[in-house]
């Protein structure tokens, strides 16, 4: 009997490797802004999102704060959606904490809203984000000798002019922004630590050049 010829095969599509999952966002409304707006929550939020899961002893030990305060602050971010329950992480009694959301974006239109207390909010958040940045930096100089020369090879502090419009500035600041996004699900390896990354973009007025008097 004659044979039949196999069916001819669909080709198969080449499964492309799964891009670098993309961080959880949380844009800060003017509700939302006013229920983060206070130093003390802003690093609660921090640490739960630098070191993972924790007790409001915990984070009071590492903050140096009363465990009643933290604990208070952590309810106050959890009627906003910042934090929630980590169930799974409690022992008895305990209650542990975690963050919602990988990272905060902040619209810029807060700073201008006709509410004075959404403006006064926008102004403190702001204000202390660069207060952590700084005393961030200053523990790392203030520590960097007690580092391996190969981690101080791999920090930076470093500072560029640019002459760009507006809208340049935006996207350079997106292409930063997915650059380092790109490395935020890179397989374990030995020797891996957690590094902080600080990106400060604004616009300056170039200094104005006054007469020289005559001699």
């Amino acid at each position: 009997m004659p044979e039949h010829p196999a069916d001819p095969v669909d080709p198969v599509d080449p499964v492309e490797p799964a891009g670098p999952a993309e961080p959880s966002v949380r844009t800060l409304d003017a509700r939302s802004l006013r229920g983060l707006a206070h130093p003390l929550r802003i690093r609660l939020l921090g640490a739960l999102r630098h070191d993972g899961p924790a007790t409001a002893s915990q984070l009071a030990d590492r903050l140096g704060e009363s465990s009643g305060a933290t604990s208070y602050h952590l309810r106050q971010l959890g009627a906003h959606g910042f934090v929630e329950d980590a169930p799974e992480h409690g022992k008895g009694r305990e209650r542990w904490w975690r963050a919602v959301y990988d990272a905060t974006a902040f619209d810029e239109t807060l700073t201008l809203d006709e509410d004075p207390a959404v403006r006064g909010a926008a102004d403190l958040f702001l204000h202390e984000i660069a207060t952590i940045h700084t005393q961030e930096l200053s523990t790392w100089l203030g520590n960097a000798h007690t580092w391996p020369q190969e981690w101080r090879r791999g920090a930076d502090l470093s500072d560029f002019t640019l002459h760009l419009t507006a809208e340049q500035s935006l996207e350079l600041i997106h292409k930063m922004h997915d650059l380092i996004n790109s490395y935020r699900d890179l397989p374990a390896s030995e020797g891996t630590k957690a590094v902080r990354f600080h990106t400060h973009a604004f616009p300056r007025e170039a200094a104005v050049q006054r007469p020289r008097r005559a001699e």
